[in-house]
């Protein structure tokens, strides 16, 4: 409990990363910031909010605040508005020019390493960012180094899906979160040969010798529904620091790279059903939003 408290409070979490000498971006309190000269973004300072953080929840409520504020250079935000909209103090952090995002997945055993994985995230749910949708396997030695010493110092076991920007001024792999659970993408490190779900059982039941590490680079698949949203975000959502892509070439970019791989994480022609259900699944919960 000690370190997935560590992992839900990202300061604490940075601290870490910092003694582990793991690349961080510059990150602050909201309450203790005021110089708002350089390209910044506002958001949650914990994965998960329990009634700890926030008083008005009973002991058996909990929520998840995804969104994201970005703050152009001289802006000043209204500080007490959003510290109200997020339901708690966040967190400020300097905006990480970025080309790509990156997953680090790993299965850990007391500290130890069994299997790692990494992609790199080619879109997200948003034009700004956000999960990814359609990634791509790969390793990088140096992307390979950072995740192993951040897990290394929390004496890590179990999984872990830790996410990096890559610093386009820097090349430096900077640390944004770790989710102590399977991530979104996991089918696209399933059909590289990473059977973390396979794995996971293996080492729950005293199989780790039975473990293959290995997985092959430049596999790539599709979150259907969140190349979906991708295209909503370029209607709707707008942001002060990523400029809005044309939205013609962006359906096409979208439409080409299904029809050149059509790899799917729940769409199968021959097994509907998980399709339908997911379907179902959004559906209700648009309407009830």
């Amino acid at each position: 409990m000690e370190t997935i408290s560590i992992v839900n409070d990202r300061m604490k979490l940075y601290d870490n990363a910092v003694e582990a000498e793991v690349p961080v971006p510059e990150t602050w309190c909201i309450d203790e910031f005021d110089q708002w000269d350089d390209e910044f973004i506002i958001k949650s300072r914990y994965n998960l909010l329990t009634a700890e953080q926030v008083p008005s929840y009973q002991s058996n409520e909990s929520g998840i605040e995804k969104g994201i504020v970005h703050v152009e250079s001289g802006a000043k935000p209204n500080r007490n508005s959003i510290i109200t909209e997020m339901n708690h103090k966040p967190i400020v952090q300097k905006y990480v020019r970025n080309d790509a995002q990156y997953v680090f997945g790993a299965l850990y055993d007391d500290g130890e390493p069994q299997v790692t994985f990494q992609h790199r995230q080619i879109r997200g749910d948003s034009y700004t960012g956000g999960g990814g949708v359609y990634r791509e396997s790969m390793y990088d030695p140096d992307l390979e180094a950072v995740g192993r010493r951040l897990l290394e110092h929390l004496d890590w076991h179990g999984i872990a899906c830790i996410e990096f920007a890559k610093d386009s001024e820097t090349g430096e792999y900077k640390l944004l979160e770790i989710n102590p659970r399977f991530w979104q993408s996991l089918s696209c490190a399933v059909r590289a040969g990473a059977d973390f779900p396979t794995y996971y059982w293996m080492q729950a039941t005293g199989r780790t010798e039975a473990i293959d590490p290995g997985y092959v680079n430049g596999i790539r698949s599709h979150y259907l529904y969140g190349e979906i949203c991708h295209l909503s975000s370029v209607l709707f959502d707008s942001s002060v620091l990523v400029d809005r892509p044309s939205l013609p070439i962006k359906t096409w970019k979208i439409l080409s790279s299904c029809l050149m791989t059509p790899r799917f994480d729940v769409v199968h022609i021959d097994d509907p059903v998980p399709t339908v259900r997911s379907l179902r699944r959004v559906l209700r919960n648009r309407l009830m939003k």
